[in-house]
Parts: structure tokens; sequence; C-alpha cells
């Protein structure tokens, strides 16, 4: 009997197989698991390592807020300090700043033509006081040494730029500069001024059309807007009450409590022609006879004015959330990182080591004019946007109010 053994009978029979060869990573990182990249929130834009070196992660000491920026030099008066602001208001050209021969008569022109003139907000910055400071400019008025301009419509309160002072003296360099404007028309135009020094307005019946169109070319005066006055039957002018406690006790839903019908004219606020009712007759305008005071190139200076505050505020809205950071830095950021003109810095140019910006590449001097730093410093505390506290550590700190 013969005995056939075969492997497909067989359970025991395996087939060998030859391990699979190991190739050898051309990388030390291939072994490691690969994932998908996290994908960012678009909604949260990527900061970069110089945006995150400019925030503050904690909050500056504050040892003492600074009430004045009286500046070392003594300063003796209100007349004084319009003149060191008029003075100081702007660098001096840099001999090495990058600018063609245009651009520099631009800017020396700029400046040229600007009014004499000081806000209001800026003197009681550079003073100690501002009691003393408002008796002494009310006293320069009386005396025919000071004279208040008043633009409506420049903002309310502190931060306004609509209320400047100017001496009568520069007033008078002014019309002497001025063309078309002879001596007959400046002498008459000072006597009126010095014969009513608190108003604001000036009577046209003291002066020909022929002169009142050359001072409004001129820009010395501009015409008075027209004020509304709401009359009721008994020719009374409606003055709303806005006292809180009548506005309390008042029905809900008439005019007494919104603070009467003639509340929003007298926030300032305009309403043309208001439909009839029973107890009040249409709005009536006064008609404008008067002339108002003005300096030519008034609009480049408060544009100027109004533009450098809010750059200088933005800058500490973008460097800090506490919207606080110190004095040194941020005067750096208004100059721009500059190229200074110290021997260190020269020297470094004579190496290959300078890496400092132009003065010219700057928006200091692009947009500003080369404004200083400490002018426009003045402006913004003297107006309340801000305010300086000694830190203790680091110097001055300026915060945003």
């Amino acid at each position: 009997m013969s005995l056939n053994f075969t492997s497909a009978h067989s359970s025991r029979v395996t087939k060998k197989r030859t391990p699979a060869l190991k190739r050898s990573a051309s990388s030390p990182f291939a072994s490691f698991t690969q994932r998908k990249p996290i994908q960012r929130s678009k909604t949260k834009p990527e900061t970069s390592a110089n945006d995150q070196e400019d925030l503050f992660d904690e909050r500056l000491d504050d040892t003492g807020i600074i009430t004045t920026l009286a500046p070392d030099l003594p300063l003796k008066g209100v007349a004084q300090i319009i003149q060191y602001a008029y003075a100081y208001m702007f660098e001096p050209m840099p001999e090495r700043g990058g600018f063609h021969s245009t651009r520099i008569a631009e800017i020396l022109n700029f400046r040229r033509f600007l009014p004499m003139t000081t806000t209001v907000a800026h003197v009681h910055a550079l003073s100690r006081s501002p009691t003393v400071t408002e008796k002494e400019i009310a006293d320069l008025i009386r005396a025919n040494i000071l004279r208040k301009i008043v633009i409506p419509g420049r903002g309310i309160g502190g931060s306004t730029v609509g209320e400047s002072l100017i001496l009568l003296t520069d007033l008078e360099h002014m019309l002497d500069r001025a063309e078309g404007v002879d001596v007959g028309l400046k002498e008459k135009l000072m006597k009126h001024l010095h014969s009513q020094p608190f108003s604001p307005y000036i009577s046209p019946v003291a002066f020909t059309p022929s002169n009142i169109a050359t001072l409004k070319r001129t820009g010395f005066l501009t015409s008075s807007v027209p004020t509304l006055n709401l009359v009721t039957h008994s020719g009374i002018p409606n003055t709303p009450s806005t006292c809180l406690t009548t506005i309390s006790r008042a029905a809900s839903g008439s005019l007494a409590a919104i603070g009467g019908s003639g509340a929003v004219i007298e926030a300032g606020g305009t309403l043309g022609l208001r439909r009839n009712s029973f107890h009040h007759e249409p709005l009536e305008t006064k008609p404008s006879s008067n002339l108002q005071l003005a300096l030519p190139n008034t609009g480049p200076y408060l544009r100027l004015v109004t533009e450098a505050r809010s750059h200088l505020i933005s800058l500490i809205h973008k460097s800090s959330k506490y919207r606080e950071m110190p004095l040194y830095l941020l005067r750096e950021r208004w100059d721009g990182g500059v190229a200074g003109d110290d021997p260190a810095f020269r020297a470094k140019k004579m190496r290959g080591e300078f890496t400092g910006v132009l003065p010219a590449r700057t928006r200091k001097w692009k947009q500003f004019w080369g404004l200083r730093f400490d002018w426009v410093l003045a402006e913004c505390v003297g107006s309340g946007m801000m305010e300086l506290f000694e830190t203790g550590s680091v110097g001055k700190g300026a915060r945003v109010t």
C-alpha cells in the first residue's frame, strides 16, 4: 500500500515569506507621524513679531499726575507763552534730510503763511494755574494787548480748536504783510478792535463796501453764522428747560420729556422750518448783519492741529491695550525713527552701518511739515485728550483719557 503525501492535504505546510527590505530614511524626521496643519481663524489677523513687541502686557506704575508742561525757561505771563509756542512750533530743516529743493520751498512757505496764533488749550498746558491764566487773558484783552479769535463749530469743551489767541502786534504785522490792505484800512480796523475788545463781531457800519470786500478777500473778515430764534405768541424766545427734575416729572412721550421743543436748537442743532402747532409759530431766522474777525489761512492751521492730535493719540492706541506708554517711546514713534545728527550716527554711516530713516520719508515731515513733538503733546494735554504721569522706572508716561 502506497501512501501519497501532498502539500494540499497537509495543514502544516506554510509558505515562507521573505521580509520586505527596509529603506534607510533620507531625513531624520521621516519616522515622525504626519499631521494636518492647524487652520487658523481668518477673523483674527496674524500679528508679526514687531507688533507683539509694541504691546505692553502690564500697566505702567503711576506715582503722580503731571499737572503742567511749563518749560524750564522763565516764561512770565500769557504773552510770552504765545510767543514761545509760535516760535518753537516746527523743527528746523535738517541738513541731511533727503529733501529736494522743491519740497524745502513748500515746507518753508507753508510755515511762513500760517497765522501767528495759539490755541487756548495750548496756553493752559504751558501755564501753571488755569484760574490765574484765565484772569490774565481777560486783563490782556481789556488792555488791547491780546485778542481772542472764535470759530464756531470746531469742537466743544476743552478739546476745541476754534478758540485761539493772538497778540495785536502780530495781527498788525499780518495786516502789513497782506496784499491790498493799505495803511488807512489797517488803522480803521485796529481802531474798531480797540473800541470793542471783547466783542467777536464787527459792525459793517464803520466800513465801506469796498473795505469789507478787501478784508474778506484777504481773510481778515468773514460773515457771521446766522442764528435761529424760536418765537412764541407772547413774543418771548422759548428757552427749553433741560433740568433733570423737570424732565423726570414730565409725561412720557411729551415734548417736556426731551427738554422742550427747542432742546435741539439750544444744543447747537438746526431744524429748518418746523411744522405749525397751536403753541408755536414757524422757526424764524435772525438776519446776520454783523461780520466776524478772522485770520488768513486759518483752515490749514486748524487741519494741521486736529490731524496732529489724532495721530499722536492713535500711536498710543496702536502700542498698548491699556492706552498708555512711556513718553520717550512715544517721542520716537512721532519722530519716525529718523537718523540722528550726532557724531555716533555719522560714524555708523561712514562704516556702512547706517540703518536710520531719512526725515523726508517720515510722516512727521510728509504730512505734518516738521511739527515738534513737544508742541503736539501740549495740544493734547491742554485739550484734555491726554495726561502725563510719573512712572518712577521709565521716566514720564502718557495716557489717553
